[in-house]
């Protein structure tokens, strides 16, 4: 009996690659290419499930050429690239790998955050440059941070983890805007206090985003915003590319009207705007804040686990989306 096809669109650890083998036929794109639309749907022709990572875009165009396709998981915690009405229209289970990554990305958040306020990449440069020659009493002098107050837009689960790190560990006052409100317990666990957005923006000393990506918080921050904060403050982006406008924060860093920026995530990336290549009070890093190999590995196993249950039991592990008649 032939075994079912899948496509692996980017290159993953060989192990979690040798276990999907032992269920199904795999094309697996070992050069890790990133494929075009067309390409894409060309290489799932015939295949009944896929794993996918950010930079693989499931639409109707692609799910209407492609009508076998039963299950696409990615290999992520957020799902931008899938249109989930398309997909539940076509009947297609949509996965992601949740709760595998929190702590891992929230750590990252925090250690943009402290490299953003410390000046750390820019004095980094500085050093690097042969420009050290002395010290000085105001060289690289940043933003405090035990003790300051931290401002969280997004208070799921990695927004969480920040602020327990913000608050239990370095002394912060936290307060936090979300769609809804957490409950009293969680609040006290944070130590955090729920704001208006305006409220967050004008008060917090550092301002972290973990907002999921959608039409609604696209550019959630943008001049508007930026102009509310203090000119000591600083941004991070932990979030999506797109909730931030990259153009109006380059402009804003230039002008010193916001003091620095922590960005892992961009508009268009891989592409960065060019102008946050040329303002020193940035930290940009690659996309990297689920970036240990524990965590990878747990994302990938994930993504494989949904694949297998989906297509051998019919029950994703993760489901994004529900599907008439799939089993609760």
């Amino acid at each position: 009996m032939s075994k079912p096809s899948i496509l692996v669109a980017r290159a993953i650890f060989p192990e979690v690659l040798a276990q999907l083998r032992e269920v199904f036929d795999v094309d697996y794109n070992e050069a890790d290419d990133i494929f075009t639309p067309a390409e894409l749907s060309r290489r799932l022709q015939g295949k009944v499930g896929a794993l996918t990572t950010g930079s693989e875009r499931i639409d109707a165009a692609l799910l209407q050429a492609n009508p076998q396709l039963k299950v696409v998981a990615n290999m992520a915690v957020g799902f931008n690239n899938f249109d989930v009405p398309a997909m539940t229209a076509a009947g297609v289970q949509a996965t992601n790998t949740p709760d595998v990554l929190t702590e891992t990305t929230a750590d990252f958040g925090f250690a943009l955050l402290m490299a953003t306020a410390r000046r750390v990449t820019e004095s980094e440069h500085y050093l690097r440059a042969g420009q050290w020659t002395k010290w000085r009493y105001d060289m690289f002098a940043g933003a405090e941070v035990h003790g300051a107050t931290l401002g969280i837009i997004g208070m799921g689960r990695i927004g969480q983890g920040i602020a327990r790190r913000g608050s239990h560990g370095f002394g912060m006052n936290v307060v936090y805007h979300n769609r809804s409100r957490l409950s009293p317990e969680l609040e006290a666990e944070c130590k955090a206090r729920y704001v208006s957005k305006q409220e967050l923006l004008q008060t917090a000393d550092h301002v972290v985003l973990v907002v999921p990506y959608s039409a609604e918080s696209h550019h959630t921050i943008g001049a508007p915003e930026l102009a509310l904060m203090k000119p000591t403050a600083t941004l991070v982006n932990i979030a999506r590319g797109g909730i931030v406008d990259d153009a109006a924060l380059a402009k804003a860093l230039a002008a010193h009207q916001i003091a620095a920026a922590g960005l892992d995530v961009f508009e268009g990336e891989p592409a960065v705007h060019p102008d946050l290549l040329k303002v020193p009070n940035v930290v940009l890093t690659p996309h990297i804040a689920s970036a240990t190999v524990k965590t990878r590995m747990a994302m990938a196993q994930l993504a494989a686990d949904n694949l297998v249950a989906y297509l051998t039991q019919g029950k994703a592990l993760t489901p994004v989306n529900t599907l008439a008649g799939t089993p609760a």
